[in-house]
C-alpha cells in the first residue's frame, strides 16, 4: 500500500469517527478545550483510580490468597488442604462454586447499582468479602469450604462489572479501556502481592495455635472490611448528583457523616458534565430492554472473548503454583510463592504498555486483544513443550504479559457498544453479563483442568495447558468475527 494510499484510509478512518461521534451527541472541542478536559480527566484519575484499585486490589487477593492457601505449610503439614483434608475434587468443587455465585448474581447485583448510589453500593461489595473471608479462619471440614466459597462468590458478585460500569459514569468510551487497565492492575499484583505475603505468613504457622493460613484471611478479612468503608467517602457519587436537603434530623447526620464531596466544581464540573452528557441521555430502563442487550448478537461474542481469556487467568491464578510446584517438586513452598509472584508482574507490565494504545486506536481494540492471546498462547507453548524448568518458566512470565490487557480490552469494548446504543442499562447488562457468564471460561478451568483433571499431573498438565489454548483460540474467532460484525452495522 503507497503512502497516499494509507493517508487516504486514515483519513476516512477519521471522519467516519467524527461522523459516528456527532450521531451520539458527543460535543467538539478546540485543541485548547482537549488540552484543559485532559488535565479534569487526570485530576478525576487521582481521585477516582486509587480508590478503585484499592477495591479491586483486596477483593481479587481472597481469590489469590484462596490458591496459595492450599499450598502453604505443606512440608509441616498444615496447608489448607492438609489440614480440611481436601481431595482434588473437592479443590475444584470448592473453586467451581466460587464462579457459579458470581455467574448467578453479577447481572442482578449491576442492575441494583443502576438504582442506588454507586460508591454506597461498591462499599457494601468490599465489605461483605471482608466479613466472608475472615470467616475462612475457622474452618473446619471441605463441606464448609465449599458452602463458604460460593458465599463469597455471591457477595462479590458485581465487583468487576460494577467497577466498568462506575468507569462509564466518569469516563467516555475513548479514555476508559486505560483506566479499566489502571486497576486492573491491583489483580495482578494482589496476585503477586499473594504469593509474597504468604511467604510471611507461613513464618507465622503454629502462632497462638493458628495455621499460616489462617492468620492471613483473619488479617486480610479485617482490612478489607475497614477499606470497605472508607469507600463511603473516599469515591463520588455521579456527576450528576445534586445533593438535597435532609428531611429529617437523623437523615441529616448520615448524610453529614457519610458525604463525600465532588472532586469537580465550577468551569471543570460544566466541562467534565458536556464531555460525557450523551451518557445521561437514556437513563431508564425496563426489563425489555435487558432482554433486547442480553439478545444483541455482539454481547455474545464477547462473552466468548472474555471466556477465553478470563478462564486462562484465573486458571494460572488458582493453580499457578500448583504448576511451578509440579514443573519442581524440590522447591519448598515459599520459594513456589516466589517464583509465582512474578507472572502478575509481566501481567502488570502487559497492561501498561499496550492499553493505551488500544484506546488510542479503538477501532482496531479486536486486534490488539488477538495479539494479546497469541502471545497468552506462545508462552503456554512454552511451558508446556520447553526443556528444563526455568524455561517453562519463563513461559508463565510470558503468558503473564499476554493476559494483562485481554480483559480491559473486552469491557471497554462492551461500554462503547453498547452504551451509546441502549444507555445505562446497556453499560450495566452488558458488563454484567460478559463477566457472568464468560466467568463459565473460569469455571471450566478450576473444575475440569488441572487439580480437577488428577490424571494430568503425571504429565505435567499438559493437557490443560493445551486446553486453554483451545478456549483462546475461541476468543480470537469471536474478537474478529465481533469487529466485523461492528462494522457493518456502522455501514448500514
Amino acid at each position: 500500500m503507497s503512502s497516499d494510499d494509507s493517508g487516504s484510509l486514515e483519513l476516512k478512518d477519521k471522519d467516519k469517527i467524527a461522523h459516528d461521534e456527532n450521531e451520539l451527541g458527543i460535543p467538539s472541542w478546540s485543541e485548547e478545550e482537549k488540552h484543559k478536559l485532559d488535565k479534569i480527566y487526570r485530576k478525576l484519575d487521582f481521585r477516582i483510580i486509587p480508590a478503585l484499585w484499592c477495591m479491586y486490589f483486596l477483593t481479587s487477593f481472597g481469590s489469590n490468597v484462596y490458591g496459595v492457601t492450599l499450598t502453604m505449610n505443606r512440608s509441616e503439614g498444615h496447608s489448607m488442604r492438609q489440614r480440611l483434608d481436601l481431595s482434588a475434587h473437592d479443590t475444584s468443587t470448592a473453586s467451581a462454586l466460587y464462579y457459579v455465585g458470581y455467574i448467578i448474581f453479577d447481572v442482578p447485583m449491576n442492575l441494583i447499582m443502576t438504582k442506588v448510589s454507586p460508591q454506597s453500593w461498591l462499599a457494601r461489595i468490599v465489605i461483605t468479602v471482608g466479613v466472608v473471608y475472615t470467616c475462612y479462619h475457622s474452618l473446619q471440614n471441605p463441606a464448609g469450604l465449599k458452602a463458604v466459597r460460593f458465599i463469597s462468590g455471591m457477595v462479590g458478585a458485581g465487583t468487576w462489572p460494577g467497577l466498568s460500569y462506575y468507569v462509564s459514569l466518569w469516563y467516555p468510551n475513548d479514555r476508559q479501556t486505560r483506566r479499566i487497565g489502571y486497576y486492573y492492575t491491583a489483580a495482578q499484583l494482589s496476585a503477586a502481592a499473594a504469593g509474597l505475603v504468604s511467604a510471611g505468613f507461613q513464618k507465622m504457622d503454629g502462632d497462638r495455635g493458628y495455621t499460616g493460613w489462617q492468620w492471613m484471611y483473619l488479617v486480610y478479612g479485617c482490612i478489607t472490611i475497614a477499606v470497605g468503608i472508607s469507600l463511603l467517602w473516599w469515591l463520588p457519587d455521579r456527576p450528576t448528583h445534586q445533593r438535597k436537603e435532609a428531611t429529617s434530623k437523623f437523615k441529616r447526620v448520615m448524610s453529614t457523616v457519610f458525604y463525600s464531596p465532588p472532586p469537580l466544581t465550577g468551569e471543570e464540573k460544566s466541562m467534565h458534565l458536556k464531555d460525557i452528557e450523551h451518557r445521561y441521555k437514556l437513563l431508564k430502563w425496563t426489563w425489555r430492554d435487558v432482554i433486547q442487550v442480553m439478545t444483541d448478537l455482539r454481547v455474545w461474542f464477547i462473552i466468548l472473548m472474555y471466556f477465553g481469556a478470563v478462564g486462562t487467568g484465573f486458571g494460572l491464578a488458582v493453580f499457578g503454583s500448583t504448576i511451578i510446584a509440579a514443573l519442581n517438586p524440590d522447591l519448598s513452598s515459599i520459594n513456589v510463592s516466589l517464583l509465582y509472584a512474578p507472572i502478575w508482574l509481566f501481567d502488570f507490565g502487559g497492561i501498561l504498555l499496550i492499553t493505551p494504545f488500544a484506546d488510542r486506536y479503538k477501532n482496531h481494540r479486536a486486534f490488539f486483544f488477538c495479539g494479546a492471546c497469541v502471545i497468552i498462547m506462545v508462552g503456554l507453548f512454552v511451558t508446556t513443550f520447553a526443556k528444563g524448568f526455568w524455561n517453562r518458566w519463563a513461559g508463565l512470565l510470558i503468558s503473564g504479559f499476554g493476559l494483562g490487557p485481554t480483559i480491559p480490552i473486552c469491557m471497554s469494548w462492551s461500554a462503547e457498544m453498547f452504551g451509546p446504543r441502549y444507555g445505562d442499562v446497556g453499560n450495566a447488562v452488558s458488563s454484567a453479563i460478559v463477566s457472568g457468564l464468560g466467568n463459565l471460561g473460569s469455571v471450566t478451568a478450576t473444575y475440569a483442568l488441572y487439580s480437577g483433571w488428577p490424571s494430568d499431573e503425571a504429565r505435567l498438565y499438559r493437557n490443560s495447558n493445551m486446553t486453554l489454548v483451545g478456549m483462546l483460540g475461541i476468543s480470537v474467532v469471536s474478537a474478529l468475527a465481533c469487529h466485523m460484525l461492528k462494522n457493518k452495522i456502522r455501514q448500514t
